[in-house]
């Protein structure tokens, strides 16, 4: 291959982040997460339909699950990497700065489900085919999202003569890392987006031909998306303080555990299969539509 051939070849990143309107930063980081959530929530509503939900319940349920997923993301990401903001010459209020990057997919996820369920019990949902109908959307978003990691020039691989290999400025190179000029990187965040694409059409596909209601279909997008990310962190160079846990990195044992677990809970599930059709509203929540139809002269 010629050396114009490569260099064409090559996977350009973003001369800047940020764009000015009038006062207002339009941040590329900011806008990837606002389009993985608006790809999340446009997919949940359409299978929540299709399950015979209302209507704008999924809307509603994001209300809670994104907050908690944007502060439980920031909170893991500043506690494994607690060094860049509470090191020797660093500024404590700089872990605030979503917008710069960091957020830490295992604690969105942690408390992004929290947040579903405190959204679910409130709207008497029952969690588990709430849970069941947002994988395929979740795994939509991360997708989307990780673009961001582009934007900014963060998380990539090492360094590879692979054609489709990442332009990264030196400027953001790892602390204490020097490379040859004209180096160029494995596009980590470009191999876990397309791996979350082929996931949601994987889901996709199992809801379609197997019953994989009480929160099976939730655990299988675990297990999907930890197989991909041990791979992909086997390829990242980004330093991190709970990098080495007996020789692996924390994200690579944090995926082994959660996928263990996730297995386990679909083999548990094999002789507990869920009803058919699956309810996906609470008996109080019935109940109560039942009183307001009698109320109303409507019922039966």
């Amino acid at each position: 291959m010629s050396d114009l051939s490569a260099v064409l070849l090559t996977i350009p990143s973003p001369a800047t982040g940020v764009w000015e309107l009038g006062p207002v930063p339009l941040r590329g980081y900011a806008l990837s997460i606002v389009a993985g959530v608006v790809a999340a929530i446009w997919l949940g509503e359409r299978r929540w339909r299709a399950r015979g939900g209302t209507p704008g319940e999924v809307s509603d349920i994001a209300v809670w699950c994104v907050p908690f997923g944007l502060v439980g993301g920031r909170l893991y990401h500043v506690a494994t990497d607690w060094q860049l903001y509470f090191g020797e010459g660093r500024d404590p209020v700089t872990a605030l700065y979503v917008w710069n990057g960091g957020l830490g997919i295992w604690g969105a996820i942690s408390l992004g489900a929290v947040g579903a369920l405190i959204g679910a019990r409130r709207a008497g949902i029952r969690v588990a085919p709430m849970l069941d109908v947002l994988a395929p959307g979740v795994l939509l978003a991360q997708a989307v999202g990780r673009w961001g990691n582009w934007f900014n020039q963060e998380l990539y691989g090492r360094p590879t003569d692979l054609p489709w290999g990442l332009e990264i400025d030196p400027s953001n190179w790892p602390a204490g890392q020097t490379f040859e000029p004209g180096t160029t990187f494995h596009p980590t965040f470009l191999y876990e987006s397309l791996w979350s694409l082929a996931g949601v059409a994987l889901l996709l596909v199992l809801d379609r031909r197997f019953r994989m209601g009480r929160g099976r279909l939730a655990v299988a997008y675990v297990m999907v998306y930890t197989t991909g990310r041990v791979w992909n962190e086997a390829l990242r160079i980004d330093d991190v303080q709970l990098d080495d846990v007996l020789g692996l990195r924390l994200n690579v044992w944090t995926s082994i555990v959660l996928f263990t677990l996730a297995a386990a809970y679909l083999l548990w599930t094999r002789r507990h299969p869920p009803a058919d059709p699956e309810p996906i509203y609470t008996e109080a929540r019935l109940e109560r539509e039942d009183a307001a139809r009698t109320a109303d002269g409507t019922g039966a």
